[in-house]
């Protein structure tokens, strides 16, 4: 990690008098503020706070540790500015984590002509449904669908993810075609399993109506249930990006014209706004344009 950071973080602890007072003056978030201070201890040998449940205050090694990091501060503000002119060509790996069904059907892509357009860059994708712990996982950028973002999180918007509700042409000549919403209730409906029994939630002349629905298969990843749904297993609520080929090509078939599903937004999540590389800042420059394009 960077040290002149982590000076600056310990730094901010010990004037603020606590690690939340401090994320909020660095704009990072409480998670990686604990993790420089973390880094500090690891560096210094010693532990640098005492901790109660109302304040922190400094051990004998944090007074010392802290006039040094003053020192290293002040010494860093006066070193020049080298090589401003290239400051902006985005280096180095950046770690994105994404589900699968975002990462086939767009994000791949994305990062290949992110790629092609800067070339001393270079992407580690990290395919998991699940949340990223970004600081436990050293994570750079996560990227999340999803309307209901935890508080306190530093999320940039970079689009909207429209959804649709499919199934397959058998399935819909056994079971017959829903005219509405509530019809769902009755249907076989594929399911997230993180949500247990899932509400799907639709838009219908400027009002919002939640529908239960249920049946027999369930899976945590997105691209199984359109898969089993092409197989006529059930019916499936799915992005537009995931269903849209398959629905042109008649494997799936569009329901429910009068209701539409809830639009998701498609958010990054990162660490710090402050403290944003120039892989981070372009990465996320980038995909604000790539989610503005329309799905095919």
């Amino acid at each position: 990690m960077d040290r002149i950071v982590a000076a600056q973080v310990f730094v901010t602890i010990a004037e603020r008098g606590s690690l939340s007072a401090a994320a909020e003056v660095l704009d990072m978030s409480r998670a990686m503020v604990t993790r420089y201070l973390a880094e500090m201890e690891s560096w210094s040998g010693a532990r640098l706070f005492h901790r109660t449940t109302r304040r922190i205050n400094l051990t004998a090694a944090g007074d010392a540790t802290l006039i040094r990091c003053r020192e290293m501060l002040a010494l860093a503000e006066q070193m020049p500015v080298v090589g401003d002119a290239g400051a902006e060509e985005p280096r180095g790996i950046l770690r994105i984590a994404c589900s699968q069904s975002l990462a086939q059907a767009s994000l791949a892509a994305a990062v290949t002509a992110y790629l092609r357009r800067y070339r001393h860059a270079a992407i580690d994708l990290r395919i998991d449904n699940k949340a990223a712990n970004l600081v436990e996982e050293r994570i750079d950028l996560a990227i999340r669908i999803t309307n209901q973002l935890d508080p306190g999180v530093i999320a940039r918007p970079l689009g909207s993810c429209p959804s649709i509700v499919c199934a397959a042409p058998a399935y819909l000549k056994m079971h017959g075609i829903p005219k509405h919403a509530e019809d769902l209730a009755l249907h076989n409906c594929l399911t997230y399993t993180y949500f247990g029994k899932s509400l799907w939630y639709f838009e219908r002349a400027g009002a919002t109506i939640s529908v239960p629905v249920g049946g027999n298969l369930s899976a945590n990843e997105s691209v199984v249930l359109l898969q089993a749904a092409v197989e006529g297993a059930g019916i499936t609520m799915q992005p537009i990006f995931s269903a849209a080929p398959l629905i042109a090509d008649g494997r799936l078939v569009a329901l429910l014209a009068q209701d539409k599903p809830q639009t998701l937004g498609i958010h990054g999540l990162y660490t710090s706004r402050r403290h944003k590389p120039a892989i981070l800042s372009t990465m996320l420059d980038f995909l604000v344009s790539w989610f503005e394009k329309p799905v095919n």
